[in-house]
């Protein structure tokens, strides 16, 4: 199951960095991540500071 970006996201964007197959983008209002791209490595979670991401 792919990891998920709720309304805690601050949009700083160090998420992006830590995606080793680049499935996180900067959306409408917030980053968001391609489900069909991400990989489930839990990466990201560990990296935002507003722990906006569950998976």
């Amino acid at each position: 199951m792919a990891h998920t970006i709720n309304d805690q996201c601050v949009s700083c964007g160090v998420c992006v960095g830590e995606c080793p197959v680049d499935a996180i983008s900067s959306g409408s209002s917030q980053y968001v991540i391609d489900e069909g791209v991400c990989i489930d490595c839990g990466a990201c979670v560990g990296a935002c500071p507003a722990e906006a991401i569950s998976g």
